[in-house]
């Protein structure tokens, strides 16, 4: 009985230990650590919430969809605004940027949350076209560079600063 009581705690050692190593082992494989900077790391594509610009400035719900090129997918909220002129008034808004690191940096696990900022521009008349250019992230490590042309429906012209804010959404 004895011989049985120390081979089942040495089995559920066993067995702890093994799963332990999978889980860091599982941790290490989901962030990425990339060395060189300028490296392509994957596309952010968001959802912009409608609404009215308020002549100098708005500020809009957004819901963002993270593909590394890695096939990972991690998913963000948080707000876009624009300081400068923005007039008019938008139905949901399609953005998409490649992902650039400027640094050397990890990517996963939220490693895009933070604050970006960079320079925008945007015109609808029904169908519309803009750009957005950010550079940001909790270390300022991140570059968004417009994949294409902002798309969305409305009557709206805005130029100026954009600031761009992300939390993971796990």
């Amino acid at each position: 009985m004895k011989k049985v009581i120390i081979a089942a705690a040495a089995i559920a050692v066993a067995l702890g230990s093994a799963a332990s190593a999978a889980s860091t082992h599982s941790k290490r494989q989901s962030t990425q650590v990339v060395s060189e900077p300028k490296q392509r790391l994957g596309t952010l594509s968001c959802e912009v919430a409608g609404g009215v610009g308020m002549i100098i400035g708005s500020n809009k719900a957004i819901s963002c969809t993270f593909k590394q090129r890695t096939g990972r997918v991690e998913r963000y909220a948080g707000t876009i605004g624009k300081l400068g002129i923005d007039i008019g008034v938008t139905r949901k808004t399609y953005m998409s940027w490649v992902v650039v690191n400027t640094a050397p940096t990890r990517v996963g696990d939220g490693a895009l949350a933070g604050t970006y900022v960079g320079a925008s521009a945007a015109a609808s008349v029904g169908l519309g076209l803009g750009a957005n250019a950010l550079v940001g992230g909790n270390s300022k490590n991140f570059a968004l560079q417009p994949l294409s042309a902002e798309a969305g429906t409305g009557l709206n012209v805005a130029a100026g600063v954009s600031r761009l804010q992300l939390q993971s959404a796990r």
